[in-house]
This record gives structure tokens, C-alpha cells and sequence, in this order.
């Protein structure tokens, strides 16, 4: 149960390889005040679900099918509310 005072980061997990996102949720699920809102497997569907979901930060793989993380960051830099991004890629 989180404490009313600690604030909450909503995180949005993208990355091609399922394994990955498995590691990221399990690493996350031990940091406090931390919630994953959604995965996305490619960069069009990171776009797709940060536009909806409006996450606080994502974490972004940068060798992904359709789009790479490379654009999808260019394009959400131009969201009114952009998430910050963290590149987390083995690349």
C-alpha cells in the first residue's frame, strides 16, 4: 500500500524482445511508487500509448521493428506532455 504523500511514477515499458520487458517489470516491481501503465513492442505502438496513457517516463529500447526508438522519441518530443525518456537497450 503506497503512502498518500509518496507521489507515483507512471512508467510505459517499449521494447521488441519480450524477455527484456519481462527484466524491466521485475526490476520496477521492487522500486517503491512505482507503476507500469503499459508495454509496447515497437516504437509506433510507444507513440500510440503514450499519446493515451501519459505515462511520466519510458523506457525506450532503441532497435525495434516498424519504428526504432530513435523516431519514436523525435515524435513524442512533440507531445504537449511528453514523457521523459530513458533509453534502457542493449544496442
Amino acid at each position: 500500500m503506497n503512502d498518500m504523500n509518496e507521489a507515483t511514477l507512471n512508467i510505459l515499458i517499449a521494447d521488441d524482445e519480450t524477455l527484456a520487458r519481462n527484466r524491466l517489470r521485475e526490476l520496477l516491481a521492487s522500486i517503491p511508487g512505482t507503476h507500469i501503465v503499459g508495454e509496447a513492442s515497437n516504437g509506433r505502438e510507444a507513440i500510440t500509448l503514450s499519446e493515451e496513457l501519459r505515462p511520466d517516463i519510458l523506457l525506450l529500447d532503441i532497435r525495434m521493428p516498424e519504428m526504432d526508438g530513435l523516431e519514436a522519441a523525435e515524435h513524442l518530443q512533440k507531445l504537449e506532455r511528453p514523457p521523459a525518456i530513458i533509453f534502457a537497450t542493449a544496442y
